[in-house]
């Protein structure tokens, strides 16, 4: 019973990740601007190009703007910080100038549909996501191979059942194989 819903999730999922451009009306995005403490920037002059950096300082910074998600990247250059941050239908990046301590913060929302999709994907979903994706394919398989052995005992269905499996497979093959770029 289990896999009724993971059957109903992943196939709904698959709709809409095949008609994205349904639900592409549900991106916002914001722009905030702020100023980073001097403190958390180091001093090049003494600590070295990177060293000295409150990393975790700023990334919670951001975090109290309402910045979730998990940082994804995390650069440092001469001029300037930037952090990502991503999570499902999620992303938000803050470029931090190094001199100046000013920032803009661009954050992008996509919606309840692209969170949906993006769970699909395990896109940005983390380890244990990932895990139930990896269960809800072993239940996928096994109430697959458990038709198929099901079928193997109905005699009377069994010639027709599995030619059923075979024509499904070839046609998919045949669609790929002419109408896939």
């Amino acid at each position: 019973m289990v896999s009724f819903a993971v059957v109903l999730f992943f196939s709904v999922t698959g709709i809409t990740l095949n008609h994205q451009d349904w639900f592409a009306d549900q991106q916002r995005t914001a722009v905030f601007h702020g100023q980073a403490a001097a403190k958390m920037l180091g001093d090049r002059a003494k600590s070295g190009d990177a060293a000295g950096i409150d990393k975790l300082g700023l990334v919670e910074m951001l975090r109290a703007q309402g910045i979730h998600g998990a940082v994804s990247d995390l650069r440092i250059d001469d001029s300037q910080i930037e952090i990502s941050f991503k999570a499902p239908g999620y992303s938000a990046d803050a470029f931090i100038d190094r001199d100046s301590g000013k920032y803009d913060l661009t954050e992008t929302r996509n919606g309840f549909v692209a969170i949906l999709n993006d769970l699909h994907k395990g896109r940005d979903s983390g380890k244990v996501w990932a895990a139930l994706i990896d269960i809800s394919a072993g239940l996928l398989v096994l109430v697959s191979l458990t038709g198929l052995i099901l079928i193997w005992f109905m005699h009377k269905r069994r010639t027709v059942g599995l030619l059923l499996v075979v024509v499904g497979t070839m046609l998919c093959f045949i669609l790929y194989h002419f109408f896939v770029p």
